[in-house]
């Protein structure tokens, strides 16, 4: 069967996609290909599953448009069909003297993206907020909130398929070969015949623009983001969701303190080149990978620029009292003993040839695709909002 638009990867932001052109053009035959036997199986189904409110991003991005937006559309989808979620509030905290220029920049960010209700707080107020919590000054965030983001997805699916659309699990894309007018797709199963491609597919995603956009200038890095829980007896030390104050000049927000949907409270994450592109634990290890990611001239700028920074992180991964002291930056009453593992998900970061670590999202466009190449945090939020912005450049092919 020859489709209009075949959407590769069934994550969050392809099932978005793939929802929001089949709400806006149901006439149009659209297929998602997804490698694994069930959605969100990657970086949608390891998210923290934070709900982010839009503080950090710069005004007019890319990331700030679509996660303002796609808060407010991923709220009114949940309460439609009746998907829990909490909106707790956050505490972004300042632990040091020098650290109140960028806690004040953060704030004035918030409000230029239309956050209500943010307020400054002083010590006084964040003991009321967060009792356990050391810090000098903070921002108290009332959007944030926690959601289970697999479930999202599913539902995603759900409403896709019920509109007309069609899902392939267990279908891996090989290869594109390009003709006038339309792309044929090479799986593991058989060939699909599409007038256009759409890349979604997350940490392979440069992989699959590069079979139609033969000078891409980027490849994504996998970063690990390793994870502890709080014991049980030990959770009444987080009463929201706690933050400290991030590096600007680095696109990770430092371990923090989420509380979860199922009642778990998580510490972390740290941020370590993955050894293999789903490499979730430290022992796996895809070597051609592993090498792909150490050989890109950006990711030798990057780990030479931030050999520090990266050293300490990698430190933390396999020393849980480095960690342990981490935490206690935000809660000193933290001890080793109150920290049992937890899981842990991996970022795709593009990163381009320059040693840029790209911050904003990217998507990229030729005659035959349209390719969403860079979609890290707050994706998961915006995924509504990204489908949106996405659709429209693919209706337009189709007006």
């Amino acid at each position: 069967m020859r489709y209009d638009i075949t959407i590769v990867g069934g994550g969050i932001v392809g099932l978005a996609t793939a929802l929001k052109i089949k709400q806006e053009n149901p006439k149009l035959t659209v297929v998602v290909l997804e490698k694994e036997g069930s959605v969100a199986a990657h970086q949608t189904g390891h998210n923290s599953g934070v709900i982010h409110s839009g503080i950090y991003y710069k005004p007019g991005s890319l990331k700030a448009r679509n996660c303002t937006e796609g808060y407010r559309q991923l709220l009114d989808f949940c309460d439609m069909e009746g998907i829990h979620y909490e909106l707790c509030g956050k505490v972004i905290v300042a632990t040091r003297e020098e650290e109140r220029p960028i806690l004040q920049n953060i704030y004035q960010r918030g409000l230029e993206n239309g956050l209500h209700g943010l307020e400054k707080i002083g010590v006084d107020e964040l003991r009321e907020i967060e009792p356990h919590v050391a810090g000098i000054e903070g921002i108290r965030v009332p959007q944030t909130g926690i959601i289970d983001y697999k479930a999202v997805a599913e539902a995603y699916e759900k409403r896709f398929q019920a509109l007309g659309g069609e899902m392939r699990l267990n279908t891996k894309v090989t290869g594109i070969k390009e003709f006038s007018g339309y792309s044929v797709v090479s799986t593991n199963q058989n060939e699909v015949e599409t007038t256009l491609v759409v890349n979604c597919a997350g940490l392979y995603s440069d992989k699959v623009a590069r079979l139609t956009e033969k000078k891409l200038g980027l490849k994504i890095v996998p970063f690990r983001g390793e994870y502890y829980k709080l014991k049980e007896e030990r959770k009444h030390l987080v009463k929201h969701l706690i933050y400290p104050v991030p590096d600007p000049n680095f696109p990770f927000l430092g371990v923090h303190f989420t509380r979860m949907v199922d009642g778990a409270v998580e510490a972390g994450p740290n941020a370590v080149l993955a050894y293999a592109r789903e490499g979730y634990t430290k022992s796996k290890v895809n070597l051609g990978e592993f090498v792909e990611s150490l050989a890109w001239p950006g990711f030798q700028k990057v780990a030479w620029k931030y050999w520090k920074t990266g050293l300490g992180e990698l430190h933390r991964s396999y020393s849980k009292s480095a960690f342990t002291k981490a935490l206690q930056r935000l809660i000193p009453e933290i001890t080793e003993d109150d920290l049992i593992p937890g899981g842990a998900g991996v970022r795709a970061q593009a990163c381009d040839r320059k040693g840029g670590l790209i911050d904003d999202f990217l998507i990229l466009e030729n005659d035959h695709a349209v390719n969403v190449c860079n979609a890290p945090s707050p994706a998961a939020t915006s995924s509504l909002a990204i489908g949106t912005t996405v659709s429209e450049k693919v209706l337009a092919r189709f007006a």
